[in-house]
């Protein structure tokens, strides 16, 4: 039989989903996916009921319902400070990760290049190998994942046509700085290179710190493909609605790619989703209250624990150093740590370019049950994992 494509050669399972099933097998206390266990807010749970029974239940538009783009149009609008256009800046896709490669294939033809700073969601080094792309690897150094701005423009000088951005970043938690960004949009702009970005925890920034869009800064918009996606601001992970938003000339590209690679988000989820994206104020202010207490919580447990972490700037992970336990591999240190301890991780590795593999990421996107169980679990780390 004729070999099957070379393509996905290099292609591993997810470790972030295999480390969620190790977690089920061994009952533990799954930190490693990032999804919450708890329920989304009322009022859309309760739209959805009433859509159930009244649907829509056949196709949308191809690129999003039109009331679910204009409600999306008008909460964005409101954020970047730019009237987005609804009809032809928009595109509503199966999720973020669809977005990204969607986005990426928009973008890249086979042999371009892009730069990805490292570490980076696993995600997208996968995506770049689809889309036939060569990544640039810009490290994000730990603890303080800073970039080096010379080791940045040498990236850039390999003509890049693209730079992919997690802002906030997973799985560090950094929040890139106003100066950081007019770093990276200078570079584009000189370079003449779009920026792609993954902005799904855009709501999730730890005072003092605040979100800046990169699109928003001078001579961005029109090469900024923005991705985004409901699940982490709704907790509604399950549910798979994201989007792209870009300029019209980029979205006429985007959305031929995404009619090919899913025809369209699910219609009645759309439907019920236009309730959570005319929420007010109040709800994002509540979500970041919640979010900061959480973080709060787990933090103060593992420094109590002694257990040596950076502080998310944003999102809801913490990279936890494990460099006394002595492993020379952090996912045979998670494996155990699942199966002795009974609490999930991800390796660092999975999302390391750079040889790096005494750091393992935790998620407290978990009730303040749930996070307290790990931490009571963790009290075990040191005399079960070093044994």
């Amino acid at each position: 039989m004729h070999r099957l494509s070379d393509r996905t050669a290099g292609f591993t399972d997810s470790v972030i989903r295999r480390m969620t099933r190790i977690s089920l097998q061994h009952d533990a206390v799954n930190l490693s996916q990032g999804f919450p266990d708890f329920d989304p807010p009322k009022e859309l749970l309760d739209r959805l009921a009433e859509v159930a029974h009244t649907g829509p239940h056949q196709y949308s538009i191809t690129w999003g319902a039109e009331n679910f783009r204009v409600a999306l149009a008008e909460k964005q609008s409101r954020l970047t400070g730019w009237n987005i256009d609804p009809a032809n800046e928009i595109v509503v896709t199966c999720g973020s990760t669809e977005a990204m490669i969607a986005a990426m294939m928009t973008v890249a033809n086979p042999g371009d290049k892009v730069v990805v700073f490292s570490p980076f969601y696993e995600n997208y080094g996968a995506d770049a190998i689809l889309s036939g792309a060569e990544p640039i690897y810009v490290p994000l150094a730990p603890p303080t994942y800073r970039f080096d701005a010379d080791e940045l423009e040498a990236a850039f000088k390999q003509q890049p046509k693209a730079l992919i951005l997690c802002n906030p970043a997973n799985p560090s938690g950094r929040v890139f700085s106003p100066e950081e960004l007019a770093v990276i949009a200078e570079l584009a702009v000189k370079y003449d290179a779009y920026v792609i970005t993954d902005e799904v925890y855009e709501h999730i920034v730890y005072a003092p710190l605040k979100h800046t869009y990169i699109a928003a800064l001078p001579g961005m918009r029109e090469r900024t493909i923005s991705c985004g996606s409901l699940s982490k601001t709704y907790s509604i992970t399950g549910w798979r609605l994201g989007y792209i938003i870009a300029s019209e000339r980029i979205i006429d590209v985007a959305r031929k790619v995404h009619d090919f690679l899913t025809v369209g988000a699910a219609a009645p989820l759309q439907e019920a989703a236009v309730s959570a994206l005319k929420f007010g104020q109040q709800y994002y202010d509540g979500l970041l209250r919640e979010y900061t207490e959480k973080r709060n919580l787990f933090l103060a447990g593992l420094d109590r624990l002694g257990i040596e972490h950076n502080t998310p700037e944003g999102a809801y992970y913490v990279m936890v150093d494990i460099s006394e336990y002595g492993y020379a591999s952090d996912l045979d240190f998670c494996e155990k740590l699942a199966e002795r301890v009974g609490v999930g991780a991800v390796p660092g590795s999975s999302f390391f370019r750079e040889n790096i593999n005494h750091l393992i990421r935790l998620h407290f996107a978990k009730k303040n049950d749930t996070l307290n169980e790990a931490l009571n679990r963790m009290e075990q780390m040191r005399s079960k994992m070093l044994g």
